[in-house]
């Protein structure tokens, strides 16, 4: 699978969240969020082990009870069913991984 780069495609997750799923395979989905200051990502778990890298902004991430300050540049790696959330402090781009492929997030 192959993506050519478009400003079109993305979707309301939460207040304050959009998101775009990049490309996506057997094993794996990519997808870009678009994180604005203020907004909260409530803690929550899931199967899925999710990795990220923070492109620009600052975000609190919280994974099974310990707060990250992140920053760009900075990566993580969530296990999958680990309680997460986020507190979006500035504007912020992050990419994540998911394995398995959240079906969730394919494309409708």
């Amino acid at each position: 699978m192959f993506e050519k780069c478009s400003p079109n495609g993305y979707k309301r997750a939460l207040d304050g969240i959009e998101m775009k799923t990049l490309a996506y395979g057997d094993k794996t989905l990519m997808v870009e969020f678009l994180l604005q200051r203020g907004s909260t990502l409530p803690l929550h778990t899931h199967p899925h082990e999710q990795t990220g890298y923070l492109v620009k902004g600052q975000v609190r991430l919280t994974i099974d009870g310990e707060v990250h300050e992140v920053m760009p540049g900075d990566s993580w790696c969530i296990p999958g069913g680990a309680r997460h959330g986020a507190e979006i402090v500035a504007d912020s781009v992050a990419v994540e991984v998911f394995s398995p492929v959240r079906e969730d997030y394919l494309p409708q």
